[in-house]
């Protein structure tokens, strides 16, 4: 990751009360000893400390990230975080075919062995994701994620259960690639009475930047919305805010 210590962080849309970055995969959101993290390169690149995380990606995660720029900001969009009002949509690509090619996975995260999470019946404190699959060629299928809760590693829990672990995410026994193959795609959530709603393509990944994910991923609409998506009816779950 020393490549990254002095990275500069692209930036997707400044507004008043915060920004919308594109998180590099390969770098963490926080400081991890002497390496630096997400926030500390995006204080230094703005010059300021007036930066609140307002959620989290994995560090082998890319995409959309929302950052406040005041506390009342962070306090409201972290509130619609643990509400589940804020619309996410995640790209992954697989070379196998998950067991079923569309619906939820439902189930508690149960965390086991070397820092991984496993997927489980009981459904306590439930993570819930929905999710399409679509063959690309060249033996690679696109996973259109939409996750309803944001727990640790939950998207790529929910793939390894399904028999489809995300290309080069060898954490989960993925096929070894140039990185792991996983992308925060969309962000949506309403603030103060406005309406927001912003999306990124991954700059980085060799299969990332095919004709054929490309093609694929322009033939979706902007936001995912011609999926029948199952209707949202489980507010009761609860959870965190990371994806």
């Amino acid at each position: 990751m020393s490549h990254l210590v002095n990275a500069e962080i692209p930036m997707l849309a400044e507004h008043r009360d915060f920004f919308i970055v594109h998180k590099p995969a390969g770098i963490s959101v926080h400081q991890q000893g002497d390496i630096n993290g997400l926030m500390t390169l995006l204080k230094a690149q703005l010059d300021t400390d007036s930066l609140w995380l307002v959620h989290r990606l994995d560090q082998v995660t890319s995409g959309c990230l929302i950052v406040a720029r005041n506390k009342p900001t962070a306090s409201q969009l972290g509130a619609q975080f643990e509400r589940r009002e804020i619309t996410k949509y995640y790209l992954a690509l697989c070379d196998k075919r998950p067991k079923k090619r569309q619906g939820s996975v439902i189930g508690d995260l149960k965390k086991v062995r070397s820092g991984k999470w496993t997927l489980t019946r009981s459904q306590v404190n439930p993570s819930v994701t929905h999710f399409y699959d679509t063959g690309i060629g060249n033996g690679l299928r696109l996973q259109v994620l939409k996750p309803y809760t944001g727990q640790t590693h939950q998207l790529r829990v929910v793939l390894n259960s399904l028999g489809s672990t995300i290309l080069g995410d060898s954490h989960y026994g993925g096929l070894q690639a140039d990185r792991t193959y996983l992308h925060a795609w969309q962000i949506g959530f309403s603030l103060n009475g406005e309406d927001f709603h912003f999306h990124c393509l991954p700059d980085s990944g060799e299969h990332f930047q095919t004709p054929e994910f490309l093609h694929k991923v322009s033939a979706i609409s902007p936001v995912a919305e011609h999926f029948s998506w199952p209707d949202s009816k489980l507010k009761r779950i609860s959870g965190g805010s990371g994806a």
